[in-house]
This record gives C-alpha cells, sequence and structure tokens, in this order.
C-alpha cells in the first residue's frame, strides 16, 4: 500500500480530521472525516479528478453535519438525569478549604478535588460541612456544628 494512492490519502486525511476531534471540541471534524472516507471509497471504483474529490468532500461533509450532527451529539453525550447526580452529592460530607459565609463563595474538598461552595452559614477553613445542593458545579453546602 503506497502513499500515491489517492485512497489511501484521503483514508489518512479522514482519519487524522477523526483524531483530530478528540483534541478540538464542536464535534465537527468528525464530519469532515466522513466526507474524507466517502471519497476514499469512491476512489476505489471511480476515476475522480481532484476537483471531483475535492466537491464530492465539501458536500458529504457539511450535508453530513446538517443532516447528522445533532442527532450524533445526542447519542454520544447523552447526560445524566440531574436526580442521579444529585443523588450522588446530597448528604456527602466535606472539609472547607477557605472561609464562606452568607454571599462569599469558598472552596471545599470533596472525593479529593476542589469544587467552588456557597453557604449561608459561617464555615471557616478545616470546618466540616455537608453538601445540601448543588447549582450545576456550585456546591451548596451546610455547617456540620457539633
Amino acid at each position: 500500500m503506497s502513499f500515491d494512492n489517492e485512497a489511501v490519502i484521503w483514508f489518512v486525511v479522514g482519519f487524522v480530521l477523526f483524531l483530530l476531534e478528540f483534541v478540538m471540541p464542536g464535534f465537527i471534524l468528525f464530519f469532515f472525516a466522513i466526507g474524507a472516507w466517502i471519497v476514499a471509497v469512491l476512489t476505489l471504483f471511480f476515476d475522480l479528478s481532484i476537483n471531483n474529490q475535492l466537491i464530492i468532500f465539501l458536500i458529504s461533509s457539511v450535508l453530513s453535519i446538517l443532516l447528522f450532527r445533532k442527532w450524533m451529539k445526542n447519542l454520544i453525550w447523552i447526560r445524566k438525569d440531574t436526580s442521579e447526580i444529585e443523588d450522588e452529592l446530597i448528604g456527602k460530607t466535606v472539609t472547607a478549604e477557605t472561609f464562606i459565609g452568607p454571599g462569599i463563595n469558598g472552596k471545599v474538598e470533596f472525593n479529593g478535588t476542589s469544587w467552588e461552595a456557597q453557604s449561608d452559614d459561617s464555615i471557616t477553613k478545616g470546618e466540616r460541612a455537608t453538601i445540601i445542593g448543588n447549582d450545576s458545579i456550585l456546591l451548596i453546602v451546610k455547617s456540620i456544628k457539633i
């Protein structure tokens, strides 16, 4: 298999675009990889000029984006139900890394990771607290007074 074969070149271009999808956000390059692979298959069976190859590449890439991007994105990034996420957080104990008070957000340590937190209680650094809710990635905590 040599690199002077057009099908191989298009396959490699598609593979590189596919790999770049993991590096660059947006879920777009995947469809250009599909377009390149479509051209690779067509060049195996038909003698296409470079202009025709580029036109087929662009048309198939754009059409695949328009037709399948939303569906594929939903298929790949199925989000957890928020009630499942809350079940994993609520009631768990955290340790304050900074002061947290009414109107003053701070940081807490939970499962070895630092999280932004807010509270209506005054919580000093090193004090333990309980998670009572969350707002996206902001934890809402309550002081544990012994």
